[in-house]
């Protein structure tokens, strides 16, 4: 099971979600943490890539619904570790980190 941190600013965003963003987030993550489990990349319903100019990822959780983030270092040994950065509108591309 990979391992996780929300970022304060993630927290924030996070918490100007709607009840019904909170709950498309959470079932794409369930798609996200599979995908990483199989390692073998993220399906394209999910639409991860990485940014143009920054170490940072971003996923698509609805039509209008981004999620930043990066890999940290592992805090268990053999687990990837995801660092979420944003969460809301692609107004968050603005400042992705």
């Amino acid at each position: 099971m990979p391992t996780y941190l929300r970022l304060l600013r993630f927290n924030r965003d996070w918490a100007s979600l709607t009840a019904e963003q909170q709950a498309r987030f959470r079932i794409a993550v369930a798609v996200f943490v599979a995908d990483l489990r199989k390692g073998e990349g993220f399906r394209p319903s999910l639409r991860v890539k990485k940014m143009s100019g920054f170490d940072v990822w971003e996923m698509t959780w609805a039509a209008d619904g981004r999620a930043t983030f990066s890999y940290g270092e592992e805090t268990r040994p053999g687990e990837v570790h995801i660092v979420w950065h944003r969460i809301g509108t692609h107004d968050i591309f603005r400042k992705p980190e």
